[in-house]
């Protein structure tokens, strides 16, 4: 059974829960990045952590947690032809997002996202589908993950899916951090799912957790990161159209 929580709720749950697991809050940076000029807007979460990512630049906490304010309109990642023709993509929306810089890696980021859904949130366990990198002629299939998630979540193996790059593997940008990630998808219907309903949006995509391994350099080259990390990002509309049992991101209280 799914809580209904408002949008405002949402956040602070969200903030609060990895708050509780070491992770330290960040506000939120401006929609105009301070110092990148390869971005108009940012575009995700991990935008503002980028020079930590790539080990340009030290904090004094290896884990955060935010709430980001992000504008998509133009470059890799433009949602800007799909507003109004879908119920869920929006120019500007607000990611959730837990970053573990060198800390924790798939294990523990799994067993996180998978706490939040099932415990905290109570999104129903039927409902969830789960993806992960299938791989390519250069880069291995993302076996662990696969192996994770069934270990922590119990999910049948038939709702694990692998997917290739175009899905499983994101980047920024044409250059800088990226690497293979998981998604966690929530069904919106009744009835069987097949691969079509996770084109036509009944089946959504609710998280990506990002598996940052390697930085892309402008001759298409990955050169691996100097430690492992991990770059989450869930869309606040997104999840509170489906705690709030409404068929549309416009629909619910934001």
């Amino acid at each position: 059974m799914t809580s209904r929580q408002g949008a405002a709720a949402l956040r602070q749950s969200f903030l609060s829960f990895f708050a509780e697991h070491g992770h330290t809050v960040v506000k939120s940076a401006p929609l105009v990045p301070r110092a990148d000029p390869t971005l108009m807007f940012v575009n995700a979460g991990m935008v503002p952590f980028k020079d930590l990512f790539v080990g340009q630049e030290k904090a004094d906490y290896s884990r955060a947690t935010s709430v980001q304010k992000c504008m998509r309109v133009s470059g890799k990642h433009n949602d800007l032809e799909e507003v109004g023709r879908t119920a869920r993509h929006h120019t500007f929306f607000e990611m959730l997002g837990n970053f573990s810089f060198g800390d924790y890696f798939k294990e523990e980021a799994i067993n996180l996202a998978w706490s939040l859904i099932n415990n905290t949130l109570g999104l129903r366990r039927d409902k969830l589908w789960i993806t992960v990198f299938g791989g390519t002629e250069q880069l291995a299939a993302d076996d662990e993950a696969q192996r994770l998630w069934r270990k922590i979540s119990g999910l049948p193996a038939e709702r694990i899916l692998k997917r290739g790059m175009d899905d499983n593997f994101w980047q920024m940008g044409d250059t800088g951090p990226c690497g293979p990630c998981t998604e966690i998808y929530y069904d919106q219907g009744e009835g069987n799912v097949t691969e079509a309903d996770f084109d036509s949006g009944r089946v959504m995509e609710i998280w990506n957790n990002v598996f940052m391994q390697f930085e892309r350099h402008k001759d298409g080259s990955l050169v691996p990161l100097p430690a492992p990390s991990v770059d989450t990002g869930m869309g606040l509309e997104r999840l509170a159209s489906i705690l709030q049992g409404v068929d549309s991101n416009y629909h619910s209280d934001l």
